[in-house]
């Protein structure tokens, strides 16, 4: 099993990636990890390391998409950059995943222009994994596809659906539809026309509507809804996340006993940030593909980084692609 790593892409590169590989490599046995990028710089940040020679080896490339290009055109013109040149030696084989915490819509296009769609898949969908009180749920889309069609959102479920069970072990996952509330003719157009065809399908476990604030109290295992609404429910909860520990922060040093209170809850304030620190949770996926293209969030630490590599690493055990193109094949029968 071999991962191709964007090794340049992210806040922190290389120092977060490269760290990253080797914290994996420690953790995760005969898996080889690919590092894209600059090799002088790579093979310098190397040497801060004791790590496995046989299992870490550099491919150059000498360019870099930044987060402010332009997607399509950093693709276009920028052939040999570390998230290019990752996803060449997937479409080869020469990698059975690929990994990177760099500019998402680059690697949306990249991943769909290199890796293309699994034949019957209408539109990919990026799924992620959200904590929430009975353990985790899977939601998509969260911003690959912004403009969707009811047929889009019911494919997603069935996608999803499977992943959870994979992912998460859950068997027949319950499958909610993200609306404005939960009785039947809530909502938009859209989401009338998907909770009819929601209905229908025999590949998932539809329980209904779901409101936001319902998302996390563990009604449901997987979240489905538009990658403009998905993007925008993300973007928030990590944005309220922020706020919530930057309050509580301050309300702790307010005074002498609130820093002795927080003493005795120390380790109670770790086991909370850990259910909260999207790290934890490794990357998304874009759903949909041929290959395995993993999404780490762009300001991964290098524990971000590992559980990405794990994540990948995961999939491709389990031969996620192939599960889902049964899903796809069983559906058009």
């Amino acid at each position: 099993m071999k991962i191709a790593l964007d090794a340049m892409s992210g806040d922190f590169a290389p120092h977060s990636t490269v760290e990253g590989a080797v914290l994996f490599t420690k953790e995760i046995a005969e898996t080889e990890i690919i590092l894209v990028g600059k090799e002088e710089v790579i093979r310098e940040e190397l040497k801060k390391y004791s790590y496995d020679k046989e299992r870490i080896r550099i491919q150059n490339a000498k360019e870099i998409i930044e987060m402010t290009d332009h997607p399509v055109e950093a693709i276009r013109n920028k052939k040999d950059s570390s998230m290019n040149v990752a996803l060449d030696l997937v479409k080869k084989g020469e990698a059975d995943a690929c990994v990177s915490s760099g500019n998402t819509g680059a690697l949306l296009s990249a991943s769909q222009l290199k890796l293309k769609r699994i034949k019957g898949v209408l539109r990919p969908a990026i799924a992620s994994v959200f904590p929430s009180k009975k353990g985790q749920i899977v939601m998509l889309d969260l911003g690959a596809t912004a403009d969707c069609k009811a047929e889009y959102l019911n494919q997603f479920s069935s996608l999803a659906s499977k992943y959870a069970e994979l992912l998460l072990g859950v068997s027949s996952p319950r499958v909610g539809l993200l609306n404005i509330g939960e009785e039947v003719g809530k909502g938009n157009e859209l989401t009338r026309e998907a909770y009819t065809l929601l209905q229908t399908n025999q590949s998932i476990h539809f329980i209904g509507n779901i409101e936001a604030t319902q998302m996390m109290e563990g009604k449901v295992d997987v979240v489905v809804t538009d990658g403009f609404t998905g993007n925008m429910v993300l973007k928030t909860a990590e944005g309220t996340a922020k706020l919530i520990t930057s309050l509580l922060k301050e309300t702790i040093q307010e005074s002498l006993l609130s820093k002795i209170g927080a003493l005795f809850l120390k380790k109670s304030f770790i086991h909370l940030k850990e259910k909260m620190d999207s790290s934890e949770y490794g990357g998304a996926i874009f759903l949909g593909l041929n290959e395995i293209s993993i999404k780490a969030h762009g300001n991964s630490d290098a524990n971000g980084i590992k559980n990405a590599l794990k994540v990948a690493d995961k999939f491709s055990k389990i031969n996620l692609i192939e599960q889902l193109k049964k899903v796809i094949e069983e559906e058009a029968n």
